[in-house]
């Protein structure tokens, strides 16, 4: 082998090494940074999945909102944005995308809100003495009382359909037999797949009341034996399941679905119920404290309608007619509720 051959045997040996080692850099490289993307995307699902609170930790880190000091219907946003909706009675709906919320009241101004971002949640407050009905992005249509508190996902992800509820709400589930829908309160959940049911949990009371008008509802509740952590009670259309709160159980009984829907439609039925119960109603409907000076009173009962949609001095005149008592309007705006010969 002549010198020149040489060399370029020794040209194409150095040539092949330094291919193989570029291509063992490359390899390398991409390995390194195939690695890399895997540890960031790791993260990012790591803080997704356990840096973002559930809805219940979400509602319950929100309590400081609250119910009792505000004057208007409240629709919080992502973004700490908030819309205050002066009017009585409004309506709210959800585009399916999320990317878009549509405010309507009852005088007919109507407004549209971009949304930042379709994976928080929002949160709906209905003081006292309004009402408000929204549709979420799933077609679930739910009508909020007054004093009521509503936490939900702009649009809906994963296996469940979850929001958390303060208060009263009657809701028509949009079905989806994939996605259950879940009413979740402290200690008490509600899941349906496509139903039409009332819930009325106020704080102040003892119980959670669940009516169920269509479809089939089953309640989760945390259970206080020894052996077993969660209790499970189904209810049928025409029950109600009345959950205590102080001591965790749930007794069911068939009642007159209607009496538990219809201040949807401003009127409330009563059925043998005592006067402390309906002056719990009529407060919270007309946002007004009730006293009563003597407890004999808070005993009597009415059977009837009441006309929401008239004022609170004609619907107060209407249950005078059926029991003895009268009332007066205290300097703060509270009722004082006494005895016919006992009223100054």
């Amino acid at each position: 082998m002549n010198d020149k051959e040489k060399k370029e045997l020794r040209k194409r040996i150095i040539t092949s090494a330094y291919a193989y080692k570029t291509r063992r850099k490359r390899l390398f490289y991409s390995i390194s940074i195939a690695a890399s993307v895997m540890v960031i995307l790791s993260i990012g699902f790591y803080q997704y999945n356990f840096s973002k609170p559930s809805i219940t930790e979400f509602a319950e880190s929100s309590e400081g909102i609250e119910i009792e000091s505000a004057n208007d219907v409240q629709l919080f946003l992502s973004g700490d944005k908030k819309v205050a909706i002066q009017n009585n009675n409004s309506s709210i709906a959800y585009q399916t995308s999320g990317r878009e919320v549509n405010i309507a009241d009852s005088l007919g101004k109507r407004q549209e809100i971009v949304l930042d971002d379709p994976n928080e949640f929002n949160t709906l407050i209905v003081p006292y003495g309004k009402r408000s009905k929204i549709v979420l992005s799933d077609g679930t249509m739910v009508w909020l009382n007054s004093g009521s508190k509503l936490t939900y996902p702009v649009t809906f992800k994963g296996k469940n359909r979850e929001v958390f509820l303060t208060g009263e709400a009657i809701f028509d589930v949009s079905h989806n037999a994939e996605h259950p829908f879940k009413v979740l309160s402290k200690g008490h959940t509600i899941e349906v797949l496509g139903t039409v049911f009332n819930v009325s949990n106020y704080p102040d009371d003892n119980n959670i009341k669940t009516v169920l008008k269509s479809g089939s509802v089953e309640i989760s509740y945390k259970s206080d034996s020894f052996f077993k952590s969660e209790e499970k009670t189904k209810i049928t259309p025409g029950t109600m399941a009345v959950y205590n709160k102080a001591r965790p159980q749930v007794n069911t009984k068939d009642v007159e679905v209607e009496n538990y829907f219809s201040w949807r439609e401003g009127v409330l039925i009563f059925k043998n119920n005592n006067l402390k119960y309906i002056m719990k109603k009529i407060g919270r409907y007309y946002n007004v404290d009730v006293n009563f000076q003597e407890s004999e009173l808070e005993n009597e009962t009415f059977s009837g309608h009441l006309n929401l949609k008239d004022s609170i001095e004609s619907v107060l005149t209407t249950l005078q007619g059926a029991t003895d008592f009268k009332y007066k309007v205290a300097k703060n705006g509270s009722l004082i509720i006494n005895k016919l010969e006992n009223m100054e």
